[in-house]
């Protein structure tokens, strides 16, 4: 095992001219981003920041969080990323929750004025100056928001410390805590150590073909695991390159995209849901991606004919990113619609039987749903805070909250959240199995829900996301639901959204209570 600085070293050496990370302005090769990490690190030092000690790291996703990241790793601190998109009780809870000791950032971002907001949420003024001091987040002691405060501090470290500092650094140390993103629950600080981590990348990339040389594209936020771990330590692990355009200007992100020539893309459809809708979109040359999940920007001879019938992923913050996947990324047989791929290497995956009747932890038959567990050296070491045996059970097993079946070849099938089936007169849902018929009858992605209804407690509703320039019938798209689906499933509020009518959290996920909201006003008004 490796720690994240002497896969560094390793890749500054092997390959110090080659890129690591490009944006639209700015190139960091490998020895570049040794050099300027090391810098830092000097200075992080200098200020007092040792190891095991806590250091959010408040900066957007771009080159100056990857060689922040770099610096505060190196030197055994644990990183603290925290999203750009917070507001000021956010910050505060993030900054309290993970006993932030330094903070180190920016001023301001996309209209985020974080000296206010640390001001309004924690009660101290960084532009008066003087040490900080604050009930609401006791154990934060230095905030740097300006770098250039910072760096004057690496002049008393000479190299014989920060070498002796960065070789006492061990694979078995904490390396970062990530906050979850909410989206069920409030976020949980998930802790991942430097061996485990980099051991997980190393099998995940064996499974995508991410190689020395690839040019990978993404546009995940590093400050959450699928940008930090599955892209930016994944490329580095790889020595690949990770092309991270800025999210905000959609034609200079597809400039970006065509100059730079990506051979594998991936990420989250919503991420570039604003690229789809420039209009030079359809004009653009793609012809450089040979893989990845973002269909829109693979080859048209190469993009699934039925989305459903190519393996998905699952990834978790827990798990250090993906832990479900299949290196086989054609089109599947029609009985292996909507698989999830196998557990990846070194995770066990079980599915169990929570419902009364057989014991908790009784593992289901195949083909029967219940709640997938996982255990593994490369998952978290548990929530920052939190007793081990709050998390895991006693022989180890991480209880997901995600309902799956396995098949006879071992093959995994997403059911749902084990807390959102919609109970409708009596008679249980699941979300994804409508989701699964809709999207295969409309070709469209589709959202599904519960609606609360006064006679039957909820009532099934569904978005169908599409641009206005596709044609759908949404009458004749339910009749043909009822081919596949027991009257009671099939939706009874339908509607059309485009994707940037629906509503979605900072964290890019769809934002379900607006959402039911929405369809709540739209039966009223008779308009569903």
């Amino acid at each position: 095992m490796k720690t994240v600085g002497e896969l560094l070293r390793a890749r500054a050496r092997e390959r110090g001219d080659a890129d690591f990370v490009v944006t639209e302005t700015e190139r960091l090769t490998y020895a570049a981003a040794e050099h300027r990490s090391r810098e830092f690190a000097r200075a992080l030092v200098g200020a007092g920041v040792a190891r095991g000690e806590r250091v959010g790291i408040l900066l957007p996703t771009g080159i100056p969080f990857a060689v922040a990241w770099l610096a505060v790793v190196r030197i055994g601190a644990v990183a603290v990323p925290i999203s750009t998109f917070s507001k000021a009780a956010e910050l505060r809870d993030v900054l309290a929750r993970a006993d932030v000791a330094t903070l180190i950032g920016t001023t301001s971002y996309r209209g985020n004025d974080y000296v206010t907001a640390l001001r309004e949420g924690c009660g101290f003024d960084l532009a008066v100056g003087g040490p900080i001091v604050s009930r609401a987040v006791p154990n934060l002691r230095r905030a740097y928001l300006d770098l250039d405060d910072l760096f004057p501090f690496g002049a008393a470290v000479d190299d014989a410390l920060l070498d002796a500092i960065e070789a006492d650094v061990s694979p078995a140390d904490r390396m970062v805590i990530v906050h979850t993103s909410g989206s069920t629950s409030a976020p949980k600080g998930v802790i991942h150590h430097h061996g485990t981590l980099v051991a997980h990348l190393e099998h995940l990339n064996a499974i995508r073909g991410l190689t020395a040389g690839t040019r990978y594209f993404s546009m995940s936020p590093m400050f959450w695991i699928g940008g930090l771990a599955y892209n930016l330590l994944g490329v580095l692990v790889a020595g690949a390159t990770l092309l991270a355009p800025d999210a905000t200007d959609p034609t200079a992100a597809l400039d970006f995209l065509e100059r730079e020539r990506p051979e594998m893309v991936n990420g989250y459809a919503q991420s570039i849901a604003h690229l789809l809708a420039d209009p030079t979109f359809s004009a653009r040359d793609f012809s450089s991606v040979r893989s990845g999940n973002l269909y829109p920007l693979v080859p048209e001879s190469q993009r699934p004919g039925d989305p459903e019938l190519r393996h998905n992923m699952l990834g978790l913050t827990e798990g250090g990113s993906v832990v479900l996947a299949d290196p086989d990324d054609t089109d599947q047989p029609e009985h292996r619609r909507g698989s999830f791929g196998r557990p990846v290497p070194e995770v066990e995956a079980k599915i169990v039987d929570r419902t009364p009747g057989p014991g908790p932890g009784d593992e289901c038959a195949v083909g029967d749903e219940g709640e997938l567990w996982l255990r593994g050296p490369n998952l978290m070491e548990g929530y920052y805070g939190r007793e081990w045996w709050d998390t895991f059970t006693p022989d180890g097993w991480y209880r997901t909250g995600d309902r799956f079946r396995r098949d006879v070849d071992g093959y995994l099938y997403f059911g749902g959240r084990a807390d959102d089936m919609i109970k409708t007169g009596g008679a249980n849902v699941s979300p994804r199995e409508v989701e699964v018929v809709l999207t295969h009858v409309s070709g469209c992605l589709s959202i599904v829900v519960g609606v609360p209804d006064a006679e039957r407690g909820a009532i099934v509703g569904a978005v169908l996301v599409a641009g206005d320039d596709v044609d759908l019938d949404l009458d004749a798209i339910r009749e043909q639901s009822r081919a596949q689906l027991s009257a009671f499933k099939v939706p009874r509020v339908l509607v059309r959204m485009t994707p940037a009518a629906l509503p979605t959290l900072s964290s890019g996920k769809t934002d379900l209570p607006r959402l039911i909201e929405m369809l709540v006003e739209r039966e009223a008004r008779g308009t569903a």
